[in-house]
């Protein structure tokens, strides 16, 4: 229960804005038990709540981006991705370095919350579903 537990905490540290990685911690646990569904999905409840405070954060601190000079190259590209994709373009808020920026723009922009939960659960938990399958695999 407790491996269980610091899956979530990891999964969800890892969708705001810091610097960690939740996949290798979901392989540990998927290689340590029988299954893959439990894992899966802590780990995408997990992740999917932190991209929804960093999407909330990002509809709250609009004006502050709006505010800044020159946009990070990171903003740009996710703002060219939501431009020409909407709200479907959280099926990339899995994709490291850009997919933060990815949804606190998706925030920013008031892209549908419902959309945005909708699309960024399927595209964080086709991740951990095939990092979870693959570790099965070894």
């Amino acid at each position: 229960m407790l491996a269980y537990a610091a899956l979530f905490a990891l999964s969800f540290l890892a969708a705001t804005v810091l610097p960690l990685g939740s996949e290798a911690a979901l392989a540990a646990l998927v290689r340590s038990r029988e299954g893959l569904l439990a894992p899966v999905l802590v780990a995408t409840a997990g992740n999917v709540l932190g991209a929804c405070t960093t999407y909330w954060l990002g509809r709250g601190g609009a004006r502050a981006l709006a505010r800044r000079k020159k946009p990070t190259k990171r903003q740009e590209h996710a703002s060219r991705l939501l431009r020409r994709f909407g709200a479907p373009a959280m099926l990339l808020s899995p994709v490291p370095v850009v997919g933060d920026a990815l949804v606190a723009l998706a925030g920013a922009t008031r892209i549908p919350p419902l959309a945005f939960l909708f699309w960024a659960t399927l595209g964080k938990g086709l991740r951990y579903a095939v990092v979870a399958w693959a570790a099965s695999s070894l």
